[in-house]
């Protein structure tokens, strides 16, 4: 948090703004190609997770801001709130594409991040990843790949929160022991039958795990469908970096609109599935019921983190469909449309098949 991050990136050679490059990682000028040495040090500043509780009683304004002068849009149609260099002119929603941006102004300054995932795919591999993906949808229709202008693919840090905690978690349940026994019972034609039937024995149980989470990630966005978002996760925290605005030079960041207590309780909820389940793995015998869990957390932080992502947003017959490749992994997903067609003759020529073989067996 110490950390003071830049906040000019001029070209050393035209004085141009440089610009983050993923394949270079480093800052180039987009007009003469030259490569800003020196403008980065990734290592001159710590990641700190901080303390939960302490935050959501009283966050301290050091926490608050960018480090630079930013302007903030938000979109009337998906909701996302952009922020980027005030001498960008916003056009359209880099999430939905929409034209309808206006000036978005908050009451008080934004929390800000601590740490960030560069961008480490290029562009050009992005364009080419989403071309071969769009190749493998077979239910696509013909003009999709045309209709989906890859060119248009643009880059954007997300905003996410992370949680630590340790949970120490006694647990209570019926553990149920399988046993089998004969039956004897009345067929159809009236002939006594045996049979083999499996019975449940009941005992209680009770038992304590202890478990520590690590970046429990929660997003922040709205801007990206969170299903698409989930497809392309882990982005891996242990490669975070400290927050420095020359990473961001070139991309929009996307504005926080979970705020940090609803973030909390996200994390909380996932934290509470994953003992749950962790709990019923303890349980004795073959099956169990009536698990009951009472976690007890300490030592909770947080962080508020900056993730990058490619984003392909497109417009096919009046619907809208997102692409998305983490921009750190390149992991990608995506929606599409589907042929009507293409289903029709899948789904026929399944019938025929199912046909013949009927046919043939008989």
């Amino acid at each position: 948090m110490a950390l003071t991050a830049l906040q000019k990136h001029a070209c050393p050679a035209c004085g141009a703004q440089a610009e983050w490059n993923p394949a270079k990682k480093a800052l180039v000028c987009p007009f003469c190609g030259t490569e800003a040495p020196g403008e980065l040090d990734a290592a001159s500043g710590e990641i700190h997770e901080i303390d939960l509780v302490k935050t959501l009683r009283e966050l301290p304004e050091e926490l608050r801001g960018w480090r630079a002068e930013k302007r903030s849009v938000r979109c009337r149609s998906c909701q996302a709130v952009s922020v980027f260099d005030p001498d960008r002119v916003a056009q359209r929603c880099e999430f939905c594409g929409s034209p309808e941006l206006v000036d978005y102004e908050e009451i008080q300054a934004p929390i800000r991040p601590q740490s960030l995932l560069p961008f480490t795919v290029s562009q050009s591999d992005v364009r080419d990843s989403i071309r071969r993906w769009l190749a493998g949808r077979w239910f696509a229709p013909g003009t999709l790949k045309s209709r989906a202008l890859v060119d248009t693919v643009h880059g954007v840090y997300l905003p996410y929160w992370t949680f630590d905690a340790t949970a120490d978690c006694p647990w209570q349940a019926e553990a149920g022991y399988h046993y089998y026994v004969n039956e004897t019972y009345t067929d159809g034609q009236g002939k006594r039958q045996t049979r083999r039937v499996q019975k449940t024995r009941w005992e209680p149980a009770a038992g304590e795990i202890r478990h520590f989470f690590d970046d429990e990630p929660v997003a922040g966005s709205r801007g990206v469908n969170l299903a698409l978002l989930k497809a392309v996760e882990p982005f891996p925290t242990a490669q975070l970096v400290p927050y420095d605005t020359s990473y961001l030079s070139g991309f929009v960041v996307e504005h926080y609109q979970v705020v940090l207590f609803d973030a909390a309780k996200l994390a909380r909820e996932s934290m509470e599935r994953q003992l749950r389940s962790l709990c019923a793995r303890e349980v004795p015998g073959d099956t169990h019921r009536n698990l009951r869990i009472e976690p007890r957390y300490s030592g909770e932080t947080f962080k508020h983190i900056l993730v990058p992502v490619w984003l392909l947003t497109y417009d096919y017959h009046g619907r809208a469909f997102q692409v998305v490749i983490n921009g750190f992994t390149g992991e990608i997903a995506g929606r599409y449309p589907k042929s009507g067609w293409k289903i029709f003759f899948a789904v026929l020529t399944a019938l025929l098949v199912i046909l013949f073989v009927l046919f043939m067996v008989r």
